[in-house]
């Protein structure tokens, strides 16, 4: 048995595939900056779905997710009114709210119209209708603000939902496929995977990544700062992926994302000092465990200069990977077979 089921092969897919010491993620055999770059979000997904969902297209996908915008936003009524608490919680609630029926197209539209209304509903505001002739991320940040963003704020937001919809059996998208391999309907799966997705270790960390920044550029010398950290013990959010020890790929793609975005070219000249000095930390203070800086950092920079606010991260994050996990859980169904792993027993021995 190995502890945290490291190297433990759990499922075998036609989805993605990493090369941890190159740092390398493969789409269905396109390399991801290559994805990224000329498919964009919706592209991607038709690559991913493909032989799933039937033989797609990206046109075919926009139209799709249009429509499923325009339901989602018709059932609005039946959930927003009642949500309370964090975006995160309100989230699951948006998810909650699907029946077992939904389709994928459904349940990606429901995040993409849910999580602008949530973070509108959080100030006061009404929801936005969506517009079905545009993109997921043209749309997503129309309902968000209420007028049509900048294309290049647009071109940055398609290129984080591209560069952050699929990363292979992460913790969330095996609750996916776990789900999924019962038989339960993609909505539940996809409503797992987002509970999981919520944890701190996983897609919850954007926000304090922003945190920690904003700590450290308060403290009015980062390289002590980040001693004083380091010798308590303490871990570093950005930093680290069990995925890619040699580091993230996502996170120069989103890097490149965000210095195209332009916007406080400060903080980002902040971030990228940040992220040298904390580097020179980790070598002197863990020099038997290598960290390298993972999607985090700049997934948070580019999210915040899109105007979303730090507690919707996750939900945004987890509008993107929805098609990951929808990819996986139609993936599992297909093989007809319930993921029943098994444990050792190391309690008290056994009486007679």
């Amino acid at each position: 048995m190995k502890t945290g089921l490291d190297g433990v092969v759990a499922a075998e897919t036609v989805l993605s595939h990493s090369d941890p010491q190159a740092s390398r993620l493969w789409v269905r055999g396109v390399p991801l900056d290559k994805a990224a770059r000329d498919l964009g979000y919706e592209g991607l997904v038709s690559l991913l779905w493909d032989g799933f969902a039937g033989a797609l297209t990206r046109e075919q996908i926009i139209a799709a997710f249009g429509a499923g915008r325009q339901r989602a936003f018709d059932r609005l009524g039946s959930w927003l009114q009642e949500v309370a608490g964090t975006a995160g919680e309100a989230t699951r609630q948006c998810l909650a709210a699907l029946t077992s029926e939904s389709t994928p197209a459904d349940i990606v539209g429901a995040l993409t119209v849910g999580v602008p209304a949530i973070m509108r509903r959080q100030r006061g505001l009404a929801p936005v209708a969506p517009d079905p002739t545009l993109t997921t991320a043209a749309d997503f940040l129309k309902m968000l603000s209420g007028t049509l963003a900048a294309p290049g704020m647009v071109d940055a937001l398609d290129s984080y939902f591209a560069v952050a919809a699929e990363n292979g059996l992460g913790p969330s998208t095996l609750a996916a496929r776990v789900v999924a391999s019962t038989g339960a309907s993609h909505p539940a799966a996809v409503l797992a995977a987002y509970c999981a997705f919520e944890g701190p270790l996983h897609g919850g960390a954007p926000g304090p990544a922003l945190t920690m920044l904003d700590e450290a550029r308060a403290s009015g010398n980062v390289a002590a700062w980040l001693d004083r950290k380091l010798a308590a013990g303490a871990r570093l959010v950005g930093f680290g992926n069990r995925a890619f020890p040699n580091g993230d790929p996502r996170a120069a793609l989103l890097a490149d994302a965000v210095r195209k975005l332009g916007g406080d070219n400060a903080r980002l000249q902040f971030a990228a000092e940040f992220e040298r000095l904390a580097l020179a930390a980790l070598a002197r203070h863990r020099p038997d465990k290598p960290l390298r800086p993972n999607l985090e950092i700049y997934a948070a920079l580019l999210l915040e200069a899109c105007g979303i606010p730090r507690d919707a991260f996750t939900p945004t994050f987890a509008t993107s990977r929805a098609v990951g996990w929808l990819a996986h859980a139609m993936e599992q169904k297909a093989t007809g077979r319930m993921l029943r792993p098994t444990s050792r027993y190391v309690g008290p021995a056994l009486s007679a």
